[in-house]
């Protein structure tokens, strides 16, 4: 469930076919470094969980990817910009961070599945860094996951 001490925020994909509201859980960004996140990212997916708070304005090209037996991937089939990780049944989103026209507000926090990230980077941020291990436990007792 969405916090309801932080403000709706506006979102979209780059050619603006998708476009949202929703409201952050918490106003932190978090960074999974698993290889689905990465190879559907491009990068690290950067990412803000927001509960079942996400209403679309706009949803014409909006595709979702079904990636794993819990996870589906969304984003926007005209430009290609991956927008929502969301938790397949109940929904719950997590909006890459880059897709709220807004982004001044988070701050980096935490990194998952650090077990999988590539030795060739690393972020100076001091963050809290869980293991897939830890992150895949965490949501077995039901407090969510960001990967899948």
């Amino acid at each position: 469930m969405a916090a309801v001490d932080h403000p709706r925020l506006s979102g979209g994909c780059l050619c603006g076919n998708v476009r949202f509201s929703a409201v952050p859980e918490k106003l932190e960004m978090d960074v999974c470094h698993c290889s689905m996140c990465r190879k559907w990212s491009g990068g690290v997916f950067m990412a803000v969980p927001c509960g079942d708070s996400v209403e679309f304005v706009k949803s014409d090209t909006l595709e979702t990817y079904k990636s794993s037996e819990w996870g589906e991937r969304l984003f926007c089939r005209a430009c290609g910009s991956s927008l929502f990780w969301r938790l397949q049944s109940p929904h719950q989103y997590v909006v890459a961070m880059h897709a709220f026209d807004d982004i001044s507000q988070f701050h980096f926090a935490e990194e998952i599945f650090i077990d999988e990230k590539p030795a060739h980077y690393s972020f100076s941020n001091d963050t809290r860094k869980l293991t897939g291990a830890e992150v895949m436990a965490a949501f077995a007792a039901g407090q969510g996951s960001d990967n899948g």
